[in-house]
């Protein structure tokens, strides 16, 4: 292990493998990443997965845009597979408030030259679900074809691999126990295999972002907090469908759901 790297990312979750592949797409090839067990032993492994497109601010629109493109790039350039299912997805709207806010960001989307969204009905939204999803309350809902869901699994372990290929460290198996700063503002990483010294800490820590901000004097206000979700089994109406089901959210009901297999996941937040 070197003893000093310009940067050092702590946590091998989905954030901490992604800071690790930006900074090598900077320029910053003598970094590392270090990490307590496995890459994604945290709560990137059992995530839900789906990702977006939509978004009220112009400038999130645009990151999520740039994200959905670049698990494109970072499977090829690493040459494993993200597990990328572009399955579209809509969000629906079961009272006219919401439906409002739905047509009036479909406007904004089409005044920005966002191509991908459109506005559909109760009969498209019965159609593309295969009729799963209850349609009975859906006044309508805004479709985008550039949405759907991956592997966390593989998504973590492609930016990983493709860090590496820049010239990036991946430490695993070694947990960071203290974090001392120098009077110059450098940092000494104090491990379980021993003591590293950096210009940067980067926090990436996710369930123990909190401890890993105490070690260096900062009180985050953050906390790991449960969400639920559940798998089903093989649902029929899944099966006989001529496309994957769309990526779903009940953004007044607080749920989503999206194939998993031949069956659903159904997550609640």
């Amino acid at each position: 292990m070197k003893t000093s790297y310009r940067a050092v990312v702590i946590g091998g979750g989905i954030v901490g493998v992604s800071v690790l592949y930006h900074l090598t797409k900077l320029g910053w090839t003598d970094v590392a990443l270090i990490e307590r067990a496995e890459l994604t032993a945290g709560s990137t492994w059992h995530a839900a997965a789906g990702f977006h497109a939509l978004n009220g601010d112009p400038s999130v629109a645009a990151l999520q845009d740039y994200t959905i493109n670049l698990y494109k790039e970072i499977e090829a350039e690493s040459g494993q597979d993200v597990g990328l299912h572009m399955t579209g997805g809509v969000n629906f709207a079961t009272n006219q408030s919401r439906w409002e806010q739905l047509k009036a960001a479909a406007a904004t989307f089409k005044a920005i030259g966002v191509e991908t969204a459109r506005l559909v009905d109760r009969r498209e939204i019965e159609e593309m679900t295969g009729g799963v999803i209850r349609t009975e309350d859906i006044l309508g809902g805004l479709y985008d074809t550039n949405e759907g869901y991956l592997d966390p699994n593989g998504a973590t372990y492609a930016f990983a691999g493709a860090a590496k290929q820049r010239g990036a460290d991946v430490i695993l198996r070694n947990r960071v126990v203290e974090l001392k700063q120098r009077a110059d503002g450098t940092w000494d990483v104090v491990t379980e295999q021993g003591t590293i010294h950096t210009q940067h800490v980067v926090n990436a820590g996710g369930l123990w972002a909190k401890q890993c901000g105490r070690m260096a004097g900062v009180d985050l206000p953050v906390t790991p907090m449960e969400h639920h979700y559940l798998v089903t089994d093989t649902v029929p109406s899944i099966t006989a469908m001529s496309h994957e089901f769309p990526v779903t959210a009940d953004l007044d009901g607080f749920t989503y759901a999206r194939q998993e297999a031949k069956g659903l996941l159904l997550g609640v937040y």
